[in-house]
């Protein structure tokens, strides 16, 4: 990797790991100053490694200056505090204590600790995947902006209103006790899995895959399965859904950046090696008497790897989509449900059914429809796929509905 790699390549993975810790050390409080020092660290690797060449260890070199600017913060703090009120005596050394420990222990925990106080209810989902790109992932607000479809000065308005409100309800940076897990990991799952469906779904600079969105999300949660407090069977069947649908990522989208529709994918492009984690870590999460939606959605994932397309393939998927609209309604899974069954029951009795849906402002909607009257009545399959091609947000979008009303 050369130099001009070698930086930003860095920043990616180490920038998380330095704010996580001094995150938790310095607390919700100063916040700010955690990534400052974090930013200045590498600002300083920038101009150092320019004239004098990187390091042998680099990471170990990020570390090393971060701990010094963190300690001369510290200091900074405790000779301040001992000139304003000398006539406080603390009772233990450690509250003043100035060792960072950048152990690979220490990190591990400080980020998953960072990751159940960002993704506290008491700020929205927007603002819960923001902080989590920028602190957990190491995004700049430039690709955080990008993956939103908003501008820096948005994103960063956003940020620090949420840092603001954890500060005001004085979130802790640590893990929930026992009792809480469950309740909060829910929380947790859910920013995941949305920052996972920003990647899978991106359409930012008319990418139809942001696959290190969808990489960071996976990350992420094969953090909480080794953490024996938080290997829980749904945060298994949320990693099982995501190897199944990075499966397919190489078969998602051609050459020219397009998107490939379901039934034209080059299966020999799955990747066989995720299909079967995803595998295993769907039995991992069959413990346990607590249907979660990620269960169904991984069971519906495995079946759309099966390249036969059979009935009882269909079917399944069918059924599944049943139950899951039972467990949680929502129109996306309305949809795929329409979908299987076409393939199931036939194009006629999915039509009746996908026009109750009524998604005026779907795109996927109207070109599900495109697809169902396609063979059927073609005038009103190009009429949707018109309609697709209209409000499609990104330009692999248009281009697949184009093909669409080309070939018709």
């Amino acid at each position: 990797m050369n130099q001009q790699e070698l930086i930003p390549h860095l920043f990616r993975t180490e920038y998380r790991k330095i704010v996580a810790v001094l995150c938790k050390r310095f607390g919700f409080d100063q916040i700010e100053i955690a990534e400052d020092i974090a930013s200045e660290t590498f600002l300083n690797a920038t101009q150092t490694w320019s004239f004098n060449g990187p390091p042998p260890n680099p990471a170990a070199w990020l570390y090393s200056v971060a701990k010094n600017k963190a300690k001369n913060h510290l200091q900074r703090n405790t000779t301040f505090e001992a000139k304003v009120a000398p006539e406080i005596i603390y009772a233990t050394d450690t509250l003043h204590e100035n060792e960072i420990d950048l152990s690979p222990k220490n990190i591990t925990d400080s980020q998953l600790q960072m990751m159940f106080a960002i993704c506290n209810p008491v700020i929205s989902p927007e603002a819960q995947i923001g902080l989590s790109l920028r602190i957990l992932c190491g995004f700049g607000i430039d690709e955080i902006a990008e993956a939103f479809l908003s501008n820096k000065e948005t994103i960063n308005k956003r940020l620090y209103r949420a840092r603001e409100k954890l500060r005001e309800q004085k979130i802790k940076i640590e893990i929930p006790n026992a009792a809480e897990i469950d309740e909060r990991l829910d929380t947790v799952l859910t920013t995941i899995y949305l920052l996972f469906s920003e990647g899978y779904y991106s359409v930012s600079q008319n990418q139809t895959l942001r696959k290190d969105l969808c990489l960071e999300a996976m990350r992420l949660c094969n953090m909480l399965i080794e953490n024996t407090s938080t290997d829980k069977p749904q945060v298994n069947a949320l990693f099982s859904l995501m190897c199944f649908h990075s499966s397919r990522f190489e078969a998602r989208v051609d050459k020219n950046g397009e998107l490939v529709l379901y039934d034209e994918q080059d299966t020999g492009l799955w990747n066989a090696e995720l299909i079967s984690q995803g595998g295993y870590f769907l039995k991992r999460a069959a413990s346990g008497d607590r249907l979660s939606k990620y269960h169904l959605e991984a069971s519906i994932a495995y079946w759309n790897t099966q390249k036969a397309d059979t009935v009882e393939k269909w079917e399944n998927i069918l059924q599944l989509y049943n139950r899951l609209l039972q467990i949680q309604y929502s129109p996306v899974a309305a949809l795929n449900r329409t979908f299987a069954l076409s393939k199931a029951n036939g194009k006629e009795e999915a039509i009746i059914e996908a026009e109750k849906l009524n998604l005026g402002d779907n795109q996927f909607y109207f070109a599900l429809l495109g697809e169902l009257y396609t063979g059927i009545d073609n005038e009103k399959a190009i009429r949707h796929f018109k309609k697709a091609f209209s409000i499609a947000k990104s330009n692999a979008d248009k281009q697949a509905m184009q093909k669409k009303m080309d070939q018709l």
